[in-house]
């Protein structure tokens, strides 16, 4: 039975990297699938990894419909053997909603992929229409890790190195911008987000109280 599958992590914990692979082993078999993304690292209309890996993909916007979108494809000829969702959190709940059709009335697998919560630990309208619909959510085992070295579990958002909890959920870091206002996004640990915490201000805070002293041999 075709299904609706949710692959869901933190950043850096190899979503898109997994998306490839999927991509590559059915290919490989001779199937063709569509692949779906939006607002890639790699920019429009790309598929990438951390580990450099980039394919093409069908850049989604605002208003989309990707029921009617597989719906016209195969109408033409086209052949569409499964489908690829990257960066799932970024669609809109309607669209999740369309994956969902195509499974149940074309009979195609859905693999969507995608982050679960934001920087400010809320969950993002996409994340959470697939949790509601999937018919599986599987959480990927290959763990980030914060700076502390524990797992890492919270997404965050920083600007000039320092953590913020406030601004729109969806920013594009802009690398023209001064380094003290470059928005940039690094995995933490609850504990340490909770802090509000990053790997730049605990370099800052290294002589803390919270860091034992070192004795003169």
């Amino acid at each position: 039975m075709p299904e609706l599958v949710f692959f869901s992590g933190t950043m850096d914990c190899g979503k898109s990297t997994l998306a490839l692979q999927i991509e590559h082993n059915r290919s490989a078999r001779g199937l063709q699938g569509v692949i779906l993304t939006r607002n890639d690292r790699a920019g429009e209309g790309k598929l990438s990894s951390r580990l450099g890996l980039v394919t093409d993909a069908v850049e989604v916007v605002d208003g989309t419909d990707l029921y009617a979108y597989l719906v016209d494809l195969l109408s033409q000829g086209g052949r569409a053997d499964y489908v690829i969702a990257d960066e799932a959190q970024f669609l809109a709940e309607e669209q999740i909603d369309q994956l969902a059709r195509v499974v149940d009335d074309l009979g195609l697998d859905v693999y969507a992929f995608g982050i679960t919560t934001d920087f400010r630990s809320k969950l993002f309208p996409g994340s959470q229409r697939l949790v509601e619909l999937a018919d599986r959510v599987e959480v990927l085992q290959v763990e980030a890790l914060c700076w502390c070295g524990a797992r890492a579990t919270h997404n965050a958002r920083t600007v000039g190195g320092e953590m913020v909890v406030e601004g729109a959920q969806v920013v594009v870091g802009d690398v023209t911008q001064s380094a003290d206002e470059i928005v940039g996004y690094e995995v933490l640990c609850r504990r340490h987000h909770r802090r509000r915490m990053t790997a730049a201000s605990a370099r800052a805070a290294a002589l803390s109280p919270d860091v034992l002293p070192v004795q003169p041999a």
